[in-house]
């Protein structure tokens, strides 16, 4: 990456511009990357990126959208637990981008998001053009899903918004944050030398631990439970926590659930990660619920929504609930992903990582150092099966089964997955092995996400794949454009059943809810006639593909080709056909 895009003819020199200090900031606070579809509103911080920074720490990624730019720093941040800056062109880019900031903010991912209006001084501004793309508050489109926000008015307060930027988006809990640069005063000369900071003495804080007595409340409520049970959510990527999430497991010999919804928190195949990762409550999950003395969320998400679909009246659950979590801290009233208010009966206001940190020397003097877990305990899970019908169709889960079966000893990141993916026949051994869901629901995000992760894990030495539907991957299919242009390798498996399926399933309960012909459901849901061809939607973008691919036999050597694609430093796209499959969401509202 770093021999594309250079620049010719360069000179060193301090800063002469005030766009020239927002560019010197975004690399003294460590951005390596930054996304971005150009716009006039910022072309003197493009510039300053290209001409007085060399397009070298950060080097821009050029995307064909907006909303893009945004997913792929949000993937980025996924995989690497650091944030990426992206900008967006004056209040039309932002709200191009709006969608992939809300999805950031849900999944509580870190983003410098930089902004741009004006000229805010009205005789600065061209006719028409300069004051459509004007905004007095342009922060308000955003304010109730982004951290924090700023519109620095000099060059001196350029360097305070971003240093506080970087500083506020990296501190648990993290979430994006906007500065909005001004394109007036992007384009002024400096009259002298603005001071730039040792960005070292801004740094984030560590997440917080709790109070002394707190955690030995727990630690006494663990160690005495009859039947614990762990709920592991939103926790970091070191693989220094996930050693120790396990070693707190097998402390007190507690059952661990994890959610498809985040990324991989604990071993799947370990004896103490009792079920698959869920969406839904299954009947096992209910029992362990029901009959466990001692709940303990680590950053549950929704944990009055899980508890719920238990028991309806969540205040009503015996069990004692011990919630730790940052989260609190972000709520506001525009969003509801506050989620419905759980019964705690001991709320711990700390980092979950940091609380089992924590926690767990207590637990082991407590313990006398003794695990409860017995290692025995478990047995090797079967290999993973095909369909009855794999040599003529492609079921939805065979997916799942040739992914798991072609990853063998190999590193994969699975960074996208759709709905109807098989929990259970995959499993996630480290901190990278899934990223989770895209947050906020919105379609269109698993192209750049993907793109995102690439970028963060080009040098790991790891694969990184998504299966991602073709509803969400034609909203996001020029994310691979950029994906080819800068050499960022990745397998996009599009699970192609032609539909936006997830809605035919609730256009049918509708339908029966209201005494109506279900069979009309596909209509205003069906992508096909024409049907999308995905392979040359990739190809004119310069990504090698194939498809569609009908059987399990010719999907398995597509991912044999698609991986060997990716090795040697290049994006691969399949086109992989699959029936419409019920994948059981929850459908009925309030019930």
């Amino acid at each position: 990456m770093r021999a594309s895009e250079r620049p010719l003819n360069l000179e060193q020199s301090p800063p002469a511009w005030a766009s020239d200090v927002a560019a010197a900031m975004l690399r003294a606070t460590g951005f390596k990357y930054v996304a971005l579809n150009p716009g006039a509103s910022y072309r003197g911080f493009h510039d300053s990126l290209v001409n007085f920074l060399g397009n070298r720490d950060p080097q821009m990624l050029l995307c064909l959208h907006e909303d893009h730019a945004v997913s792929i720093a949000h993937g980025y941040a996924k995989a690497s637990d650091e944030p990426m800056a992206c900008v967006l062109h004056s209040n039309v880019g932002l709200m191009h981008g709006l969608m992939g900031i809300f999805n950031a903010w849900c999944d509580r991912m870190p983003i410098l998001v930089i902004g741009a209006t004006g000229p805010v001084e009205s005789e600065k501004r061209r006719p028409w053009i300069d004051w459509i793309h004007t905004a007095k508050d342009q922060g308000a489109l955003l304010r109730d899903f982004t951290k924090w926000d700023d519109e620095p008015r000099s060059a001196e307060a350029i360097v305070e918004g971003i240093l506080r930027g970087a500083q506020v988006t990296r501190t648990e809990p993290r979430a994006p944050v906007y500065v909005c640069l001004d394109a007036g005063l992007q384009e002024q000369s400096l009259a002298k030398q603005v001071p730039m900071p040792d960005p070292a003495r801004y740094g984030p804080a560590p997440a917080p631990c709790a109070a002394e007595d707190t955690a030995e409340k727990v630690a006494s409520l663990l160690a005495s439970a009859r039947q614990p049970l762990i709920l592991m959510g939103r926790v970091s990527r070191s693989p220094r926590d996930w050693e120790r999430r396990v070693h707190f497991a097998e402390l007190l010999g507690a059952p661990v659930l994890t959610s498809v919804r985040e990324r991989s928190a604990f071993p799947t195949d370990h004896p103490l990660h009792v079920v698959p990762p869920f969406y839904w409550v299954s009947p096992a999950i209910k029992d362990l619920v029901q009959n466990a003395d001692v709940i303990l969320s680590l950053d549950w998400v929704d944990l009055n929504g899980t508890l719920q679909q238990v028991m309806r009246s969540t205040s009503e659950i015996a069990s004692k609930i011990v919630h730790v979590s940052l989260d609190s801290i972000l709520h506001k009233g525009w969003s509801m992903d506050h989620f419905g208010l759980p019964p705690v009966d001991v709320p711990v206001l700390a980092g979950a990582d940091s609380f089992v940190h924590q926690v767990i020397p207590i637990l082991e003097r407590t313990l006398h150092g003794k695990s409860r877990w017995n290692a025995k305990e478990g047995a090797p899970s079967a290999s993973p099966a095909y369909g009855e019908n794999a040599a003529s169709r492609i079921e939805p889960r065979d997916l799942t089964v040739a992914l798991a079966k072609a990853r063998g000893t190999q590193k994969f990141t699975i960074a996208n997955v759709p709905r109807n993916w098989a929990t259970g026949a995959y499993h996630f051994r480290d901190p990278l092995d899934f990223l989770g869901h895209n947050g906020g629901g919105g379609l269109g995000a698993g192209p750049g996400v993907t793109v995102g992760a690439a970028l963060a894990l080009k040098d790991s030495g790891r694969a990184v794949v998504s299966v991602i539907g073709d509803g969400d991957f034609l909203q996001g299919a020029t994310a691979l454009w950029t994906a080819s242009h800068y050499r960022l390798p990745a397998l996009f498996i599009v699970s192609n059943n032609r539909s936006n399926f997830n809605d035919e399933i609730h256009q049918q309960t509708i339908a029966k809810t209201r005494g109506r012909p279900v069979e009309n459901r596909w209509i205003g849901q069906r992508i096909d006639d024409p049907a999308v061809d995905f392979t040359e939607l990739a190809r004119a973008q310069g990504v090698e593909g194939e498809g569609p691919v009908k059987t399990v036999p010719e999907l398995e050597r597509a991912i044999e080709r698609g991986l060997a694609a990716i090795r040697s430093g290049k994006p691969y796209l399949i086109d992989a056909f699959v029936p419409p499959v019920e994948s059981s969401p929850q459908l009925p509202r309030g019930g």
